[in-house]
């Protein structure tokens, strides 16, 4: 398995349509960077979100098999305030088709780790499609900012033989979502 630079991401995603929209290059003046960067791509988080509030509801316990959509308020904005100790959920202002011989890996930005604000590890699998919904923790005891249609995450692709039965393959659940999507079984 290999990581793939920057030469091939932009071939990828100018003459595949693998990421959409695609900035070149990275930006950086004035905002949390996103663009192409040597070995990936830093995505953008889009201006739609779903914050999680305990307090809704009867909710006493967080269950992925049977999610209360209760616990989840919905905001749009330039800015999204993520509650102390608590997250979100949003997706990327990226569009994503993934080669079926590509996995990639999602990783959260150094800029918001340092301020006690992580984004999930999470992969793209061979043939996944899709805008990709993030969850963004807050592990302090503070509200902190997450502004959007700047960086949140890199993404970083990786070349290996193409899998036995890739994600479209699978028919898996999260093909081909649009907008933030909560937890299925």
């Amino acid at each position: 398995m290999s990581i793939k630079p920057d030469h091939w991401i932009r071939k990828m995603a100018t003459e595949h349509g693998m990421l959409e929209p695609f900035v070149d290059k990275q930006v950086r003046e004035g905002v949390v960077s996103y663009g192409l960067s040597s070995y990936g791509y830093d995505i953008r988080v889009a201006d739609e979100f779903l914050v999680f509030t305990a307090g809704l509801g009867d909710l006493t316990i967080v269950d992925p098999k049977h999610f209360d959509e209760r616990s989840m308020v919905p905001f749009k904005g330039p800015v999204c305030v993520v509650p102390p100790n608590s997250f979100v959920l949003a997706r990327t202002v990226e569009y994503f088709r993934i080669p079926r011989n590509i996995l990639t890996i999602c990783l959260g930005k150094s800029t918001y780790a340092r301020c006690g604000v992580i984004v999930n590890v999470t992969p793209f699998e061979p043939e996944w499609e899709g805008y990709a919904t993030l969850e963004i923790s807050n592990t302090t005891p503070l509200p902190a900012r997450i502004y959007a249609n700047e960086g949140i995450a890199q993404v970083l692709f990786f070349e290996g033989d193409p899998p036995l039965q890739s994600y479209a393959d699978k028919k898996g659940k999260y093909q081909k979502q649009v907008g933030i999507t909560l937890p299925k079984l």
